[in-house]
């Protein structure tokens, strides 16, 4: 039988090989959006989409997925999903333009939904509850080791060989992952039969697209009507709001939902997902200015910046394993709360020590504060979601979770791009003027104008970025006195943006601490009913 020939803990790195592959692609990409941005001329609404076509397409999928786990093998799906992100990831690689990344990047983000919900719905299977935390613990010591080889081995890639082996690096490993998964783990199938909620689909995918677009688009096009059409961004974030709604009705009337909404009739349940998405949010919001200001303000290759964030993401993977054991013992309520606050915390301390001059060091208690924070949330957080749930419901509950927590990725970079284009565009408007005094009268307002114009043109945040494109055909000296000038100006700029920028996610966080105190405590679940977890294994193994 599969319950006596399989080691557990062995499918577990196996498992953790894969999750591994999908968060160090994302973190990955984090480091190197501005060597992205300048190798393929992009501007910041561009590189936004090269993320944000990933998760969204991620996102949407992930339930999908865990129902056709439940139906064609949680093994299979997870296997299919490692050879499509593998393939994609060498498309990636080889763009020779931002259409062509995006296009990629879309085929990733399908690998990775095909594969993420089989990894917790196998380990819910072959763990029994009591040992569920130690798991998830490793499962998400997994994520802080991928957050700590993303900055590092990704700034030292960038930085030494090019941005486009960032993806090359997936596949190695994506081929060894994909022959351990056929050798080790079992085929596990619970085989349940589902419906297929096809306009559930089509509302949550056009829903959440809107949404999207408008936060990622809506600066660019100055909140009012989008190129030449009679659409305006706050009609398309409006609509892509009411579809959700309506997404969110629908389902309720569904014998085979997308979303079983009956999972949230469990407390814990609704509540650890809510931190899932606020979680993702945050960190979502905090990466991507952190990385453009380490790099394209204070100058930092890209390996310089990831040795900057990496030791929170060191101490994120040696406190992750631990707060899953402390999960198991005492439950995940004051734990996960104590985790959020301590992120929140260290997530206000790196916005309020970045300034023109700051070094690595200015950095590092932050950036260590950050990463406990962190350590001591995802193995709670998937604990107290997943610990009540059945090996039959395992497929849905964890396809409803990863989906929260993209749904909140995707919104923290829509979010957090908008608010930054938005406080950069009067930034460095402002700080143009100031400057211009030093210029002779004649130039004065071509300079201003040049960054008055840069919102709709596009923000370019490549490395050493002067903030907006300068006229062509001056005198030399005068030339240099301008590019001299603009660099401070988006220096000076951006910095003002960045804080402002920052304060909404720590808000968010700060109140999701608080929430955490709806979590209730229960005794320890049986698998079913009393049922030991090896029976309920012999009855969905293959």
């Amino acid at each position: 039988m599969a319950e006596k020939s399989t080691n557990p803990w062995l499918v577990l790195v196996v498992l953790v090989t894969g999750f591994f592959m999908i968060l160090l692609d994302t973190t990955i990409v984090n480091v190197a959006i501005p060597a992205m941005s300048a190798g393929l001329n992009t501007t910041l609404d561009q590189i936004l989409w090269v993320l944000n076509a990933y998760i969204l397409v991620y996102a949407v999928l992930l339930i999908t997925a865990g129902r056709l786990g439940d139906l064609y093998g949680q093994r299979n799906l997870f296997a299919m999903g490692l050879a499509i992100f593998t393939v994609a990831s060498a498309l990636c690689g080889f763009a020779q333009n931002a259409n062509e990344l995006i296009a990629a990047r879309v085929l990733q983000g399908v690998g990775g939904a095909l594969l993420t919900p089989q990894t917790l719905a196998i380990l819910t299977t072959l763990f029994p509850p009591e040992r569920r935390g130690a798991a998830f613990g490793i499962w998400a010591g997994a994520a802080g080791l991928a957050t700590l080889a993303g900055p590092t081995v990704g700034g030292a890639i960038v930085t030494y060989v090019g941005w486009q082996w960032i993806f090359f690096v997936n596949v190695p490993i994506g081929i060894a992952a994909l022959v351990a998964t056929f050798a080790i783990i079992p085929d596990i199938r619970p085989g349940r039969r589902h419906g297929w909620d096809i306009v559930g689909v089509i509302l949550a995918t056009v829903g959440l697209f809107g949404v999207v677009f408008g936060l990622i688009e809506g600066e660019r096009f100055n909140w009012g009507e989008i190129g030449s059409s009679v659409i305006t961004i706050p009609e398309v974030i409006g609509t892509g709001a009411v579809l959700l709604v309506l997404f969110v009705i629908w389902e309720r009337f569904q014998k085979e939902p997308l979303v079983p909404l009956s999972l949230f009739e469990e407390r814990n349940f609704a509540v650890a997902n809510w931190i899932a998405a606020s979680i993702s949010f945050g960190m979502m919001s905090l990466f991507l200015p952190i990385v453009i200001y380490l790099q394209s303000v204070r100058d930092f290759s890209a390996l310089t910046a990831g040795l900057t964030l990496a030791p929170m993401s060191v101490t994120s993977m040696l406190v992750a394993p631990f707060a899953g054991r402390m999960a198991d013992r005492i439950g995940g309520k004051y734990i996960l709360m104590t985790g959020i606050t301590v992120f929140a915390i260290g997530f206000g301390s790196l916005t309020f020590v970045a300034g023109p001059d700051s070094t690595w060091i200015n950095f590092l208690v932050p950036a260590i504060v950050a990463g406990a924070g962190m350590g001591m949330t995802f193995a709670p957080m998937t604990t107290v979601a997943m610990r009540n749930v059945t090996p039959r419901m395992a497929g849905s509950a964890s396809g409803v979770l990863n989906t929260t927590r993209q749904v909140g990725a995707a919104v923290g970079s829509a979010v957090v791009g908008a608010l930054l284009q938005s406080h950069l565009a009067t930034s460095l408007h402002d700080e143009a003027v100031i400057q211009s005094a030093a210029l002779p009268p004649t130039y004065r307002d071509q300079f201003v104008a040049a960054f008055s114009s840069v919102a709709s043109n596009g923000f370019e945040i490549g490395t050493g970025q002067n903030g907006a494109k300068l006229p062509a055909g001056l005198p030399p000296a005068v030339a240099q006195q301008l590019t001299s000038l603009g660099h401070h100006v988006f220096v000076s700029a951006y910095i003002d943006a960045l804080k402002p920028t920052l304060v909404a996610p720590i808000a968010v966080l700060a109140f999701t601490a608080l929430t955490a105190l709806l979590i209730k405590r229960m005794p320890r679940p049986a698998v079913q009913k009393g049922e030991p977890a090896s029976k309920e294994l012999a009855r969905v193994a293959s």
